[in-house]
């Protein structure tokens, strides 16, 4: 075990994590140059392009000291963004020891700060790293600094490197055997092993990643889940090179896989304990907890005879993805599809173009909303995620949505700008850190279903793109919401139901109507567009009729001629008013859905 170092690479988003991992691959000829490829451990295409990490991978490699003594590396490269911070626990949580990567020319940014406690909680020996010290716009006494403000570390301490160029990268796989404490463990223990990760595979079923604390494990054992309880045998453990490597028995410390032959991904969950049925520990591993979806909205096929084709396709995005949940739903407006629940927008962006590239599925999506707790006047709780879930507001006695506390590192130019938009957000500000002169970090609670639009977009571009966001759930907070409908001649369109706050729900209304207005095609009768709150109109917009000349054939005669032919379409239009429909194109709802607040 003394010859094993277990760590990962911790930092925010375009720091250079991947690449850097990449510099280790080929320095410790884990894989060879003609397989090479940039973002290596990247396996989807989809990552690459984006340019980030969507799910950790875990490597072992082997790394011969200066001392002449062969080491085992187990690394675990990381998601950089907040909406995979459990995953991210979770990966930590299996080592003892973290690369903290920072972007020589950006500085510290909110999730290097936020992924830092999740080591510190952990009590991981932190090695920082500054990258990209080869760039011109590098600032690296600067940013050193800003290191050692933040871990009370001496100069000395901070590795430099360039995970472009690989400079610095000897010297890191030697800090990383004098500096990571070897994991303990006692082999001979009851078995007790932390799941980090699980992917599905088409032939072998789940595959599930695993860190072993305590205790061995053979081939062929009989295993349990410690928090599901269920029970399976071992077909094959192994340890993960490029590909997997199956091995007869692994011990405390190593970092491995286990296929078991499950079918569904709903059976292994991350961060829950793998035990022998025979030898059990006492208690599972500390930290698990079921993933919750933040964000919601219906996916419907774009025509209906998709839909069975839909479930099909997200029923194996599941099994390579837990945190994906769906459950069918009906909306009168676009037939049948899907209430899903996501991470987060990211989750929701990547799921929609996985849909499309994987599984050929283009889908409408509704308007994204997070899940609230309506208390009835009996003291009942209900859980709402669509805002065709609220009861009626006379059974209601209070109404609560989820707050976060959300991290912003900026520089102080942007302090007034920052506060404004958070303040229109209906946050509360309650922490402001100097950081260093040049780096403040604004702390505010803000209600979570005020960020899942627009708010990072915004922040980006009130701050030329200089402030990094951050954000973990704190509570539910009661709070003054209505339900807002959307009327076309009086009939209720569902998909364009929201829920929002009182005091945002006059304009958002009005911009909705006005939206509509522009994009609703103009029928042969008047169209009124209302927004309505219960029975209280509060925004209208009117598409006045087509209008046919029936008149144009009439060169001159009497003008009861005329008069009579105008009647006529008159009681034509009002008969067309009471039985014509209003059909909303396609195009027009992903339109309308696009409006922000």
């Amino acid at each position: 075990m003394d010859k094993i170092r277990n760590f990962c690479v911790i930092a925010h988003i375009d720091h250079g994590k991947s690449t850097l991992s990449d510099r280790l691959l080929e320095e410790t000829q884990t894989i060879s140059e003609r397989k090479m490829q940039s973002q290596a451990l990247d396996d989807m295409d989809l990552e690459r392009e984006k340019g980030i990490t969507i799910k950790s991978h875990a490597i072992q490699m082997y790394y011969k000291h200066s001392d002449g003594v062969e080491y085992t590396f187990n690394l675990i490269d990381t998601p950089g963004h907040v909406d995979f911070s459990y995953e991210v626990s979770r990966s930590i949580a299996a080592c003892e020891g973290a690369l903290l990567l920072v972007d020589a020319s950006q500085g510290i940014q909110a999730q290097t700060i936020s992924n830092l406690y999740l080591a510190m909680e952990h009590d991981l020996e932190i090695i920082p790293v500054l990258n990209k010290v080869d760039m011109e716009s590098a600032m690296v006494e600067e940013v050193s600094d800003q290191i050692i403000d933040l871990l009370g570390c001496e100069m000395e301490d901070i590795l430099h490197a360039s995970g472009k160029t690989g400079y610095g990268v000897p010297e890191i796989l030697a800090a990383v055997v004098d500096r990571v404490p070897a994991p303990t463990g006692d082999p001979k223990a009851p078995l007790q092993a932390l799941i980090f990760d699980s992917l599905f595979n088409p032939f072998r079923g789940v595959i599930a990643y695993f860190r072993i604390y305590n205790g061995t494990i053979k081939k062929r054992d009989l295993v349990r889940f410690v928090n599901t309880g269920n029970e399976y045998t071992a077909d094959e453990i192994g340890v993960l090179q490029m590909d997997q490597v199956p091995k007869d028995k692994l011990s405390a410390g190593d970092v491995g896989y286990i296929i078991t032959g499950i079918k569904e991904s709903k059976e292994i969950k991350v961060g829950d304990t793998i035990t022998l049925v025979n030898d059990p520990c006492e208690a599972g591993i500390e930290g698990f907890e079921d993933v919750k979806p933040m964000v919601f909205a219906g996916l419907y096929p774009i025509d209906n005879d998709d839909f069975e084709a839909l479930r099909d396709s997200l029923e194996k995005l599941q099994l390579n993805d837990a945190s994906l949940t769906f459950e069918p739903e009906s909306s009168v407006a676009l037939g049948f599809g899907f209430r899903c629940g996501f991470l987060g927008m990211l989750h929701l962006e990547i799921i929609q173009e996985r849909l499309s590239r994987e599984f050929d599925q283009e889908v409408i999506t509704t308007i994204p909303n997070v899940s609230y707790k309506a208390y009835s006047t009996k003291g009942e709780l209900l859980q709402m995620t669509t805002p065709n879930d609220m009861p009626d507001p006379s059974k209601i006695s209070k109404v609560e949505e989820p707050y976060i506390k959300a991290q912003i590192i900026s520089t102080p130019e942007f302090i007034g700008s920052i506060m404004s938009l958070c303040m229109d957000k209906r946050g509360i500000l309650t922490n402001q850190t100097y950081l260093t002169t040049t780096r403040v970090e604004l702390t505010f609670e803000i209600p979570l279903a005020e960020i899942v639009f627009d708010f990072y977009d915004k922040l980006k571009s009130i701050t030329k793109g200089y402030a990094s966001f951050d954000y973990h759930m704190i509570d539910f907070r009661a709070s003054d919401l209505v339900k807002l409908d959307i009327k076309l001649n009086g009939e209720n369109v569902d998909a364009l139901s929201s829920l929002v706050h009182r005091d945002k729900a006059d304009p958002f209304g009005r911009r909705i109507c006005g939206r509509l207005k522009e994009l609703l095609p103009r029928q042969q009768f008047v169209i009124a567009i209302q927004a309505a709150i219960g029975q209280k109109i509060i925004a209208r917009e009117t598409i006045s009729a087509l209008r046919k000349d029936v008149t144009a054939k009439c060169y001159g005669g009497d003008i009861t001629r005329k008069r009579k032919l105008l009647e006529k379409q008159k009681k034509g239009k009002k008969k067309m008013r009471n039985i014509g429909t209003v059909s909303v194109p396609q195009k027009a709802f992903l339109e309308v859905l696009k409006i922000t607040d």
